[in-house]
């Protein structure tokens, strides 16, 4: 493979997890906001807010103007929060060469316009091809050296086995599929379902209850997936089930420790603003129920999970709610 010259915006801890593994490969070079994570990954080759105790590459060189990363990419990689994804996409865009390869990291839809973040990337920066990288991953266990998968989704055969190369290393393996809405959308809605078995957990729910909130939460993100365009068999693989399990179930999921805090009963104000980083599913879970109810799609959890968030519910009338429902077919809502 030739070198590629790889751009990433964002220094949070998948975005630095990523630039990581593809220094192994090829050039890295990151944009941070923040000075101080500039100035410490690249003298101490650390990211400590973000990954405690995770030693970088010391190829990994990051920089505190976009203009240094983007000009030069030949493959640039967004790890930007939902909120801020377009105008960091927007203060890139008069750096980036045409055709470039963009590439999301990020597990969120935008707030006013209910768009994913490849839909973005379109509507910002139209010819450029697109793709996501999704699947459950868990930053620190990447980091240290635990075996993963993941999946690299693009319409371009040629362009995402070239590129597949690039993410690939170790024991960090990456598939590639051509449903871009199945796969953005996967990592998008399996944010909401943590959030409502954290909830049980904080409550004191047992395993079983939990299991049959992932299993119940799986069918309602399959439903709306498959109504929005993605493929039924996407979910129920590594973009789906597999970062469906790995959120609802592991103590590093954000989402999913934003919903033990909810069940034990604190706001979810308190439990934001105690957060370093961002918790896709508290933003995404009001543009996902507009979705749902655009293509007349039901959703109980989703839509208990969104109660919560917006005050409207306790944890305790959410959970009691669900468990209490009519049981109909296994195909059914509900």
């Amino acid at each position: 493979m030739n070198k590629l010259q790889v751009g990433l915006l964002g220094g949070g801890s998948w975005g630095t997890t990523v630039a990581s593994l593809v220094a192994r490969n090829t050039d890295i070079a990151m944009w941070a906001r923040d000075a101080d994570t500039v100035k410490e990954i690249n003298k101490k080759h650390t990211n400590e807010k973000y990954l405690p105790g995770a030693t970088l590459p010391k190829d990994v060189i990051a920089h505190s103007r976009i203009k240094k990363v983007v000009e030069k990419a030949d493959v640039l990689i967004m790890a930007i929060p939902s909120n801020s994804f377009r105008s960091v996409l927007e203060e890139a865009k008069p750096f980036l060469r045409p055709w470039i390869p963009v590439i999301s990291l990020t597990k969120g839809l935008e707030r006013d316009t209910d768009l994913r973040m490849t839909e973005i990337i379109q509507e910002v920066l139209p010819g450029h091809p697109v793709g996501v990288l999704t699947g459950p991953n868990l930053a620190r266990e990447i980091m240290a050296g635990q075996a993963a998968a993941s999946v690299l989704a693009m319409n371009d055969p040629l362009i995402v086995r070239h590129l597949q190369k690039v993410f690939n290393s170790g024991l960090f393996r990456v598939y590639i599929n051509d449903d871009i809405v199945g796969c953005e959308l996967g990592g998008v809605l399996k944010n909401i379902i943590a959030i409502a078995v954290g909830m049980g957990v904080g409550l004191g729910a047992g395993d079983n209850t939990r299991s049959a909130l992932i299993t119940r939460g799986l069918s309602e993100i399959s439903r709306l997936g498959v109504a929005l365009g993605g493929r039924a068999e996407t979910f129920a693989g590594l973009t789906g089930m597999g970062d469906m399990l790995a959120t609802c179930i592991s103590p590093q999921s954000r989402n999913h420790q934003v919903g033990v805090q909810l069940g034990k009963g604190r706001s979810i104000d308190e439990i934001i603003e105690e957060m370093v980083m961002v918790a896709e599913g508290v933003k995404s879970a009001p543009t996902v129920m507009k979705l749902a109810e655009r293509a007349n799609v039901e959703m109980p959890i989703a839509r208990d999970v969104s109660e919560v968030i917006a005050g409207r519910k306790s944890p305790m009338q959410a959970f009691y709610g669900l468990v209490r429902q009519r049981a109909g077919s296994e195909a059914e809502p509900g």
